[in-house]
């Protein structure tokens, strides 16, 4: 890993871009990447910085060099990428703080069109979820896998892609945060409350009450 923290970001942001490449041009395991040069190139970085990228995640075990043949993606968990990138991102202050910034933006610009647009699917969709969350409540586990679902839908229900494909990455990257938040004492059971208070003004359609109750809900969450 590069020492100077210049270089150290510069080699962070190139994670972040090459995992944009995987995920744009649909790459899955077994699959060859560009070549360093045509990376650097897409990412108008230094080769030198591209190859410790790739190092760093050949060492990962995220893709593997083929002598003669080029670099592939080898099979891993979905989410074990996105823990990767987000303890880079996160290990950062002020990137840690942007994130969440441009999380509440996001959601609640969600909110607002939600009201507008979330159909009685949508609805359904959040009562499943939170009534798996509550069933894992009571059994004294964190829901943060439906703490994300929930707030996935309000986006999804927005009808904006665009929105909801800048919001997922933002999400997946902060996974820690959110359990951390969740497993605070009593703050699981709390996060329902909200949860469903925010959904009831979405289906009320009421605007000003919605956007008051997510931004009351990230603040408690520590988001």
């Amino acid at each position: 890993m590069l020492d100077s923290s210049q270089d150290r970001k510069v080699y962070e942001e190139i994670l972040l871009q090459l995992h944009e490449i995987i995920q744009e041009q649909n790459l899955r395991p077994g699959d060859k990447l560009p070549s360093e040069r045509e990376l650097s190139e897409q990412l108008g970085a230094g080769r030198s910085s591209v190859r410790e990228a790739l190092r760093a995640l050949e060492l990962l075990g995220l893709i593997e060099t083929r002598r003669g043949e080029g670099t592939f993606l080898k099979h891993y968990r979905h989410n074990r990428l996105i823990d990767i990138l987000g303890f880079f991102i996160l290990r950062d202050t002020k990137t840690k703080k942007d994130l969440i910034e441009m999380r509440r933006m996001l959601e609640l610009d969600a909110v607002r069109l939600a009201c507008r647009r979330a159909t009685d699917k949508h609805f359904d969709e959040m009562e499943r979820i939170l009534a798996i969350a509550e069933e894992r409540v009571a059994r004294g586990e964190v829901p943060a896998e439906e703490d994300y679902q929930f707030h996935r839908v309000i986006c999804r229900s927005s009808r904006n892609s665009i929105l909801h494909r800048i919001w997922t990455p933002l999400v997946e990257y902060s996974n820690s945060i959110r359990i951390e938040s969740l497993s605070r004492e009593g703050r699981a059971s709390a996060a329902l409350v909200e949860h469903r208070q925010i959904m009831e003004a979405i289906r009320e359609g009421d605007v000003n009450v919605a956007l008051e109750r997510m931004k009351k809900h990230l603040e408690n969450s520590k988001l």
